[in-house]
């Protein structure tokens, strides 16, 4: 059976977000699927897998704030910015403060100019970095522009945190972010280094690690033919796009790439859904002298 919707995965250690889809291509028996928006192998947590048709509508998905729980690790500097790296600077003597802490995150929240670690899978010249990285090789890399929205010590605050230690940090930032670049800058700007411990993606957009699965409830619902109560479907997941219901003739306008009328849209883009709830095309807004039309900028096959 092919299924079309969606996935959310509670992604465990030590697997790559693509060794994930590749197990769930066994488990499901289809080739169609792909995850938007890559973990670190150390990384646990929200994966959002695409399954089907699911795959064209990624680009409209609303994953744009990511919200993780990050372990700040004090006091160690390492080449790949987190704590399974080689360990390249130590500082025993790291002593901070709750209130320098608390400041330093602060100025951390907003708008932020970020280089991409060279363990990563951003590429130059076609090339991922991390390969350059593995040959131990540096590369001048250009700054992305990011942002935190919200940046906080979670769970028992402490006086001053040591050597090795440190807060567990709520993060709400930007798609793009890495944020063991993120800790790597705070120990930077604190003055005793740092990188991250443990991570765990909470949330990537509106999907949440509360829906999310494991592989052997995946494989155990897929032997008891019950995905289908697993699914986020292609209309859920593109809740946040106005809905337009189409009749009969509207449906065939669509399906042949072809614009309808629009009344009272609200925004720019809107999913074409049939009278029996089925998605067939994203929608865009288009202004013409003889009116306002909703035209087609991405028809799908019939789920």
């Amino acid at each position: 059976m092919h299924y079309h919707g969606f996935l959310v995965i509670n992604k465990p250690p030590g697997l790559t977000s693509h060794q994930v889809v590749a197990e769930l291509r066994k488990i499901l028996s289809m080739k169609r699927i792909g995850h938007t928006g890559t973990l670190d192998p150390a990384a646990t947590g929200t994966l959002v897998v695409a399954l089907g048709i699911g795959t064209k509508l990624i680009p409209y998905l609303q994953e744009e704030k990511k919200t993780y729980l990050a372990q700040l690790v004090l006091g160690i500097t390492t080449d790949t910015q987190d704590i399974t790296g080689e360990v390249i600077a130590v500082h025993p003597e790291t002593r901070v403060g709750r209130a320098q802490l608390a400041q330093a995150l602060q100025k951390f929240t907003g708008p932020l100019e970020q280089i991409p670690p060279m363990f990563s899978a951003v590429k130059l010249n076609g090339q991922p970095l991390y390969k350059l990285a593995r040959e131990g090789k540096t590369v001048p890399r250009k700054t992305r522009a990011i942002y935190i929205h919200d940046l906080q010590i979670q769970g028992r605050s402490v006086d001053y945190y040591k050597y090795k230690k440190g807060p567990e940090l709520l993060v709400v930032c930007s798609k793009g972010t890495y944020i063991r670049t993120l800790c790597h800058d705070l120990g930077e700007y604190l003055g005793c280094g740092a990188c991250m411990g443990s991570l765990v993606r909470l949330a990537s957009g509106t999907f949440t690690i509360k829906q999310a699965s494991s592989l052997e409830e995946v494989t155990v619902a897929e032997q008891n033919n019950t995905i289908e109560n697993l699914l986020v479907s292609p209309v859920q997941a593109l809740n946040h796009l106005e809905t337009v219901i189409l009749n009969q003739k509207e449906e065939k306008r669509v399906s042949h790439g072809n614009s309808i009328t629009a009344t009272d849209c609200q925004g720019e883009l809107g999913k074409a859904v049939t009278a029996d709830g089925r998605l067939i095309a994203i929608l865009k807004k288009q202004m013409t002298e003889s009116g306002l039309y909703w035209q087609p900028v991405k028809v799908l096959s019939t789920i």
